[in-house]
């Protein structure tokens, strides 16, 4: 690692020089830098990750300005990747950041080069992109984690994580898993979801009105603490598994 680099001491003080080294070589591609995803490209470059690419299609809504982390009064209407990116290299000016403001779909699908990416990370909201994301995510050779639900919770202490078909509680994990059965197309080969299987009504529709409807079936309460932390996991999931297998 080179240049201004002291910014991982503390880091690297916990972890160690070769798998910094080993954090710094890995490349990584995020779907989604919303409520969840922003706080995992944080994460991730905080950690030592310097090659990123962070895919979204939409522009900071004001109504994302209680969750996602790139989202201010100030960034209101810039796309969510420049706006992403920018923080990111005020974090660290050697990191690489690819932007691509694009949706994960049958008709994108094809102009993501999956196998060439050490992992892979849904944060995506689209109930058929993210299957079609899981699926082929889940069949290259990229190491796999996804984010299901974030949404209707407050309780922090609920957050899980567990392989994909363990997962229990969570009616997204439950809508793919059933949208797969259906189609006769499981995922490829297992892989670790963030989720929580709390449940709540939302309680505040009346006067509501939202913004950030782009490309989602139905719109649902959701609060920073929670998404942060679905978010952070998934960063920390990556480093994790770095580091594990760097001690082999």
């Amino acid at each position: 690692m080179t240049g201004n680099q002291e910014i991982f001491n503390r880091t690297q003080l916990l972890l160690g020089r070769d798998v910094m080294e080993e954090l710094s070589r890995k490349k990584v591609i995020l779907f989604g830098v919303g409520g969840v995803g922003s706080w995992c490209a944080e994460g991730l470059v905080r950690n030592g990750i310097r090659q990123l690419t962070i895919v979204d299609p939409d522009c900071v809504s004001i109504t994302n300005v209680n969750r996602q982390l790139m989202a201010t009064t100030k960034t209101v209407g810039c796309p969510k990747v420049d706006a992403m990116k920018e923080r990111l290299l005020e974090i660290n000016p050697e990191a690489e950041i690819t932007t691509s403001r694009s949706v994960y779909c049958t008709d994108t699908a094809a102009s993501f080069d999956l196998d060439s990416y050490d992992y892979v990370i849904d944060a995506v909201d689209s109930l058929k992109d993210k299957v079609l994301l899981i699926l082929n995510a889940s069949a290259s050779k990229a190491r796999f984690f996804c984010s299901l639900g974030a949404a209707l919770k407050v309780d922090p202490r609920r957050i899980k994580v567990a392989e994909f078909w363990e997962v229990r509680g969570c009616p997204l994990g439950a809508a793919i898993r059933k949208k797969m059965k259906r189609a006769g197309t499981l995922a490829a080969k297992k892989f670790l979801c963030v989720f929580d299987d709390e449940v709540l009504p939302n309680r505040g529709t009346e006067g509501i009105v939202e913004t950030d409807t782009f490309n989602k079936a139905q719109i649902n309460g959701t609060t920073a603490p929670v998404t942060a932390i679905f978010g952070m996991t998934l960063a920390g999931l990556v480093t994790d598994d770095i580091y594990k297998n760097v001690l082999k």
